[in-house]
């Protein structure tokens, strides 16, 4: 990777997984917390020099390698699922932790895995353990269950702790949440729809807290946008037969007996779903005289997933996520370098670790102490990494600068590139 170059401001990204989509425990673009209010925006961005310092890349030593010898040493926890169901994945992020501190060529900082075995009773011994080994910040966990138990040992420690899980309702005191939240998402993409003329859309969501709150998150963001719900419907996540539920979502009875088929009742379909739930509501609704070339197929960051791309009906589709660019040069290293393919979660251990490298860096050179205090983690100009922008809000939820992805001929393409820094992305 090209060298780092030293700026006055930092920018870090993060992933989410596809695989832990569904579990309300996990770090996914699907897991949820119980809260039905969005979190705060983060501060405006200061108006000083915004240059952006990007942790994908290397940065070259500012002191003398002597220098760096001299420095005490930096211990930093990541706590992991490293055995039990969950031990790929754990595995998977421990490599791309390390490829991120060999990058950043940190000889000082030290790496404490601890293994999480994928459960709150193993969290909670593995945050105390790396503790005890001297770890001034923990990584992790994944899961929101281990995250509540690792929270109350960091802060007994009066230690910071960045988790990988999306539940924001854990967040606040020493513990700061990365995981993508979907009401950036959703906000981002009712905008983008907006500008491109949509002004009825109709919502049908599962019955899950996850679509109760992205749900929630639209009809705030729809009302700000002068877009009209024109249809609301909800589903239950076990059923095998959504045929029902998407006849009566799209007026199809109705509108054949006014012999008007052509009229959809929606210019777009909200569907908060992925994987094969999206597969069979947009080839439903394309049964139900609502084609992508009527209707256009609207999701969250559970679209992003390749293969829905090459779906004929959900063809032309819009959703909020991170721009696929940087990613995919890390996904080809690590393949290239492990011969496994990188889980989705992946890089978030590698910006996490490449975030408290360089700020540990920083902060020996400037105090003689790593900084890993509140106000260096919350930056109001946030980070930049694998997958674009974010900064912590005043709640310690990460609030992101999101692209608009599109499905297109069978690919994943870029409809509206994500904000470079956050001075122009202060809309959202």
């Amino acid at each position: 990777m090209q060298n780092f170059k030293p700026f006055f401001t930092f920018l870090l990204c993060v992933f989410c997984s596809g695989l832990l989509a569904a579990c309300a425990s996990g770090g996914g673009y699907g897991g949820y917390s119980t809260r039905t209010t969005p979190p705060p925006s983060a501060p405006p961005a200061q108006e000083a020099p915004s240059d952006l310092e990007t942790l994908s890349r290397a940065q070259p030593q500012t002191m003398s390698q002597a220098q760096m010898d001299n420095l005490p040493a930096v211990k930093v926890g990541i706590l992991l699922p490293l055995s039990g169901q969950h031990k790929a994945l754990g595995d998977a992020m421990l490599k791309a932790a390390q490829m991120a501190l060999f990058d950043l060529g940190h000889t000082k900082m030290e790496l404490l895995p601890r293994d999480t075995q994928g459960t709150a009773q193993g969290a909670g011994s593995a945050a105390q353990s790396a503790i005890n080994d001297g770890a001034q910040i923990l990584l992790g966990p994944v899961f929101a269950s281990s995250v509540q138990a690792a929270k109350p040992v960091a802060a007994r420690a009066r230690i910071n702790m960045i988790a990988f899980s999306t539940d924001w309702s854990l967040a606040g005191g020493n513990t700061f949440i990365m995981g993508f939240l979907p009401f950036d998402q959703v906000q981002r993409l009712t905008q983008f729809a907006t500008s491109k003329g949509v002004s009825r859309v109709g919502v049908l969501a599962p019955q899950s807290a996850y679509g109760n709150v992205v749900t929630s998150a639209f009809n705030r963001a729809a009302t700000q946008n002068n877009i009209a719900v024109t249809q609301t419907a909800t589903f239950q996540t076990n059923t095998n037969n959504l045929a029902p539920t998407v006849r009566e979502f799209s007026r199809y009875d109705a509108r054949q007996s006014a012999g008007a088929l052509q009229s959809a009742p929606f210019d777009a379909v909200l569907m908060p779903v992925g994987g094969q739930d999206a597969r069979a509501i947009g080839s439903l609704l394309t049964h139900y005289e609502l084609p992508p070339r009527s209707v256009r197929r609207l999701g969250t960051g559970l679209f992003d997933e390749t293969a829905l791309a090459s779906e004929a009906n959900l063809d032309g589709a819009w959703f909020a996520a991170p721009a696929p660019g940087t990613r995919a040069k890390f996904e080809d290293r690590f393949l290239r370098t492990y011969g496994s393919r990188a889980p989705r979660l992946a890089s978030l251990a590698f910006d996490a670790t490449a975030l408290t490298a360089v700020l540990a860096k920083r902060g020996l050179e400037t105090t003689g102490r790593p900084s890993f205090d509140r106000e260096a983690i919350s930056s109001p100009n946030g980070f930049s990494g694998l997958d674009g922008i974010f900064r912590f809000r005043p709640d310690n939820t990460a609030e992101r600068g999101l692209a608009i992805l599109e499905f297109r001929g069978g690919q994943i393409i870029t409809a509206d590139p994500a904000p470079a820094t956050f001075q122009n992305a202060s809309q959202y």
